[in-house]
């Protein structure tokens, strides 16, 4: 079993980073506008709301300690007297990493959330005008033989975690991880065949006005509920995809 106290935290951390995700359309390294190329989809795909806070993780093992995270450092350990305050993250989910159970003696669960709202980012006032602060699982996965992947070298891990191979569970079992745990996911919007999705970018500035007008993600009345964006993703989260507002209007008024 995992002993956190032995473990090449460093090693761990680069595991259970999230991704990076590509956008819908590909973005043009020149200027940062969208090219006409796209992510290709296929079958049924899910639109989710991308909400804009930080990304945040949630890092339960098999020992019972657990880990809080924000993308790129760790933050909290299970006990610790002092934790990063960086960007509310420890405040936020540390009730909530208590909460949850502990994992089989095989595996860490990593939940990545979503944290939003208070003073976290620039738009959260499109979430709250009270100042308050939430929370959103969008993500999870579940490291098995933990101990051989651990034991590799740095750079192999985050070759490995950049090409796709971290274990992410599907739509159906993250449904069912969030009833669980008790956590709400991100809003889910729709469900509709890949043949249905956009072509272009003003087909899909138009798509993303369409299905997401208004946040869903709302912590009180006075926010102003300008949305950022969708995820597209498919059942079994093979492939995913971002489309943003903002890329979309940045783009086409350059076009224009």
């Amino acid at each position: 079993m995992l002993d956190l106290r032995n473990c090449d935290l460093d090693n761990l951390n680069s595991v259970t980073k999230y991704p990076s995700i590509p956008t819908y359309h590909s973005l043009d390294p020149r200027n940062g506008g969208l090219l006409d190329e796209r992510v290709p989809f296929a079958g049924p795909v899910i639109g989710t709301e991308k909400v804009d806070g930080t990304n945040a993780r949630i890092i339960t093992l098999p020992d019972g300690s657990y880990l809080l995270g924000s993308r790129e450092e760790l933050l909290y350990a299970k006990g610790d007297l002092i934790g990063n305050p960086a960007l509310g993250i420890v405040a936020e989910l540390r009730s909530v990493a208590d909460a949850l159970p502990v994992p089989a003696a095989d595996r860490i669960e990593v939940r990545f959330l979503e944290v939003y709202g208070g003073k976290v980012t620039g738009a959260s006032k499109n979430y709250t005008g009270e100042k308050r602060v939430g929370h959103r699982l969008f993500d999870a996965i579940h490291l098995t033989d933990y101990e051989a992947l651990l034991a590799q070298p740095r750079a192999t891990l985050s070759d490995w975690r950049e090409s796709g191979n971290q274990p992410f569970l599907s739509e159906e079992e993250l449904q069912k991880l969030a009833t669980a745990d008790g956590l709400d996911l991100t809003p889910r919007l729709f469900t509709l065949d890949a043949a249905d999705l956009p072509n272009t970018l003003t087909e899909t500035q138009a798509f993303l006005t369409t299905h997401l007008p208004h946040t869903l993600s709302g912590l009180d009345d006075t926010a102003t509920g300008a949305p950022e964006g969708i995820v597209l993703r498919t059942p079994t989260r093979t492939t995913i995809a971002k489309a943003r507002f903002a890329d979309y209007t940045r783009t086409l008024r350059r076009k224009r």
